[in-house]
């Protein structure tokens, strides 16, 4: 039976803002409209407080240290952002530390993520002059997030997970299994093997942008049981992906679709995947106002 009790918790571990009015996102200029507009956080915050989120992860949307800062500007006055997952170039170790150095001074900056999903070479993340970089990450209390959107890059994270054991790996969008074809293999194996990892969470997200047209959410059933399966909800967390999901759905028939998807499971496995999870996973607290959150770890 569907459970839709309103928790009193409950975190979009995976939102974007960006504005291309004011600063460059390369891939928005291939995708074009409907995405290739601004998106701000007052365009949001109705379809937040509706839906019952009472704090957001925002998510980098660009290589680029401006994305990064416009982020952190939006969380400094928009109390509902708790934690920001940030951008510093993983392949010049230098010049990452010293902007984790910086970053290390705001209390949201959970998290790192660089847009891996668009370059040619899939285990980009295992590269020689990468490595170093990800390994300052776990000490600082950073986790790292990670796109994966084809089998080789399943393949790289179960390796990047066995390659650093103590960070915190965050796979987005459930690694974007083919639901709009029913394709399940290779992802369903993949995927086990990548939560073989303890180390490795995931976010269902993303989901009805890579459903057929007319989803619904009975169409990511056995995918995301699947997920319970294998990574149990204690490594799971649910995400928006907005606007991104604004390319099949609205913001809040797609959470309630998210909602109901899970609504079949405990309540304390809803709350894992609803709040419990991003916080240990971005290293907050949803119940703790903002103003007395304590700082990023140094």
């Amino acid at each position: 039976m569907t459970d839709l009790s309103q928790p009193t918790r409950m975190i979009d571990a995976h939102q974007h803002l960006w504005k291309p009015s004011e600063r460059r996102y390369e891939w928005l200029t291939a995708a074009g409209a409907p995405l290739n507009a601004d998106f701000a956080p007052e365009d949001v915050e109705a379809d937040v407080s509706a839906a019952g989120i009472t704090a957001t992860v925002l998510v980098q949307a660009a290589d680029t240290y401006e994305d990064t800062f416009y982020m952190l500007s939006v969380a400094s006055r928009v109390p509902v952002v708790r934690a920001v997952v940030a951008w510093v170039p993983l392949d010049r170790t230098d010049e990452a530390k010293a902007a984790l150095d910086l970053y290390s001074r705001s209390p949201v900056v959970r998290g790192i993520r660089v847009l891996n999903h668009n370059y040619s070479d899939p285990r980009w993340l295992l590269r020689d002059d990468v490595s170093p970089t990800v390994a300052l990450l776990a000490p600082r209390g950073l986790s790292l997030d990670v796109v994966s959107v084809s089998p080789e890059h399943l393949v790289m994270v179960a390796d990047l997970a066995a390659r650093h054991p103590e960070l915190t790996i965050v796979l987005d969008h459930l690694a974007k299994p083919d639901i709009s074809a029913h394709g399940w293999e290779p992802w369903a194996s993949l995927i086990a093997e990548v939560a073989a990892h303890p180390n490795v969470s995931v976010k269902v997200s993303g989901l009805n942008t890579a459903s057929g047209a007319d989803w619904t959410w009975q169409d990511w059933l056995p995918y995301v049981n699947h997920a319970v399966e294998h990574f149990g909800s204690a490594r799971m967390m649910m995400g928006s992906d907005w606007p991104v999901s604004t390319l099949a759905g609205d913001f809040g028939g797609v959470w309630r679709a998210q909602r109901r998807v899970i609504g079949h499971l405990g309540l304390e496995q809803q709350a894992d995947i609803l709040h419990r999870t991003a916080e240990r996973a971005y290293s907050f607290d949803a119940s703790t106002p903002p103003s007395l959150a304590p700082p990023a770890s140094a």
